[in-house]
């Protein structure tokens, strides 16, 4: 049975087409995998064929018709009333998106967030419905699900945020899952659990499921059938055995090739002895967190300590809540730190300063590219705007107007993009130009040290590679030092020459980067190696 089925679906935004006469289908324990690269209408074709597109302007047509049941009667879902699509979002269809942070809400505990659904959809009482959200939560691998079911959203790491979307999402036991990037900034080993946990969940309960990816060794491990788009076109559609054994259109072969892997002998070549730059020693977070048993202290880093060379990359790696962003939010000063110090070498000789404790004047010595350059970049304000902000508060560049566009001319032209691109605003760039922006305001700082939080982690594959081959580039010239933080184990080995491995805030592996991908000593170690996806498919039981 065909859970959804669309036929000749097409959407235009004013005179332009962006899907063109799509024709799709997804069987009961199916999974489809619709894959592309940012643009390709991957999200906008699943939102029009589940009702979600709104926008004035925006015009859907052609077929997409939802049967919940054999016996049940499909239910068209282009055109279809407002009341109609209630009655199936949330209850029939259940979606997971890419970025929980944004799909939540901050104001409501994650307990109250599943019973929602529960009681609109099944009609349950408050008391069964909490429940319930306990049981979903236990179900989706959340520890402690009775008191977790009180916290709330910013108290959860990355990977739990979207184990809760998933029991929100299947919480109605629904018909049809839309899983829209959902891995996408998860670290390896969460990400194998969250294709496991999805998998488990549609064995047991025959739920069909549409997977949204650019990445196409994703796909490979979740989907039967494969639907690769471009421009909004299907330029291929077969089952996935097929598409990997032999990829009929090059832009299937190119997907391929863009895939990240851990090779043996690959990334950057050892790097000469070089004077340490940054030497963090006895680091020690702690949060305060209010649960129903009453107030308790989370240890999110524990006496951490490494180096970073001059002139080299560092990375740290581990799973979501292992303390890799708090680290470094708390060397760019976004968090107060319990213990411990950060010090940077003074260009000029042995001085160090304590950039845990520095002034702003000092602190300026240490620049920070966020994972989300959607959120990084006031959307009210041109790139200009956002380039020239640390020239205009540390003074650099120039003191008057005309100066400072200057520099963000040059700037822009360092990371690769026309300097035309300063009149324009967020909105108007891709993901990939973007996060050169984010780049180029990093640098207008003239930095000897940067900060990269899962900087390429939203990115296309194939943008990913251009922007890792910028880094790269700006290193050699610039001389730059990165601390560098990702989950992909493959984009690590590419671009660095140490690594520090962290586990629930501290320390179990830290070596050369060559020593470490050849031969892990740690238990740990050898498990997020084993997590990255493998070249092929995964074969089906």
């Amino acid at each position: 049975m065909n859970v959804l089925e669309v036929r000749d679906l097409r959407v235009a935004i004013g005179e332009t087409a962006i899907v063109r006469g799509l024709d799709f289908s997804v069987e009961r324990g199916q999974t489809l995998g619709i894959v592309g690269e940012s643009g390709s209408g991957k999200s906008l074709t699943v939102l029009a064929a589940t009702g979600l597109i709104d926008a004035p302007g925006r015009r859907v047509s052609g077929s997409s018709v939802l049967r919940t049941s054999p016996d049940a009667a499909g239910l068209e879902l282009v055109g279809a009333s407002e009341a109609a699509l209630r009655s199936v979002h949330g209850g029939s269809v259940g979606f997971v998106f890419q970025d929980p942070s944004t799909s939540l809400n901050p104001f409501l505990t994650v307990g109250r967030q599943i019973a929602e659904s529960l009681e609109v959809h099944r009609g349950l009482s408050r008391r069964a419905a909490h429940t319930r959200a306990v049981e979903l939560l236990e179900a989706v691998g959340i520890p402690d699900p009775q008191e977790r079911v009180e916290a709330y959203p910013h108290q959860f790491s990355g990977g739990q945020k979207q184990r809760v979307m998933i029991a929100i999402a299947l919480a109605c036991d629904p018909a049809l899952l839309v899983a829209d990037e959902p891995t996408t900034a998860l670290d390896v080993t969460t990400q194998a659990q969250i294709l496991d946990l999805v998998r488990e969940l549609q064995r047991d309960r025959g739920t069909a499921v549409v997977w949204i990816s650019h990445d196409l060794g994703v796909i490979g491990q979740v989907a039967d059938d494969v639907l690769v788009l471009r421009g909004g076109e299907a330029v291929e559609q077969r089952a996935l055995a097929e598409v990997y054994a032999d990829p009929h259109h090059a832009y299937t072969r190119e997907l391929l090739a863009a895939r990240p892997r851990v090779v043996a002998g690959a990334g950057p070549a050892p790097a000469p002895a070089a004077a340490p730059l940054l030497r963090v020693a006895g680091l020690d977070v702690r949060f305060a967190v209010q649960t129903p048993a009453g107030r308790r202290t989370v240890h999110a880093v524990d006496d951490v300590s490494f180096t970073v060379r001059r002139g080299t990359t560092l990375a740290l790696v581990g799973e979501s809540g292992s303390g890799k962003s708090t680290i470094a939010n708390a060397l760019t000063g976004l968090i107060a730190p319990h213990a411990g110090t950060a010090t940077l070498a003074d260009a000029q000789g042995p001085e160090v300063r304590d950039v845990l404790r520095a002034r702003r004047r000092e602190r300026r010595r240490v620049a920070m590219v966020f994972q989300d350059p959607f959120a990084s970049i006031d959307p009210r304000r041109t790139v200009a705007d956002a380039i020239a902000e640390p020239l205009r508060v540390h003074r650099l560049g120039g003191a008057t107007a005309t100066a400072r566009s200057a520099r963000v001319a040059e700037l822009l032209t360092l990371v690769d993009l026309d300097p035309a691109f300063a009149r324009r605003y967020p909105h108007e760039l891709s993901g990939g130009q973007r996060q050169r922006v984010s780049i180029a305001r990093a640098l207008a700082l003239e930095p000897e040290l940067m900060i990269l939080d899962e900087a390429t982690a939203s990115l296309d594959v194939s943008v990913q590679a251009r922007v890792l081959q910028l880094l790269r580039r700006l290193q050699l010239e610039q001389g730059l030092t990165y601390l560098f933080i990702a989950h992909d184990l493959a984009i690590v080995q590419q671009m660095s020459h140490d690594v520090v491995v962290l586990r629930g805030g501290r320390v179990v592996e830290a070596a050369p980067a060559a020593e470490l991908f050849a031969h892990p000593r740690g238990d740990y170690t050898r498990a997020l190696l084993a997590a990255v996806p493998p070249d092929g498919p995964r074969v089906r039981a």
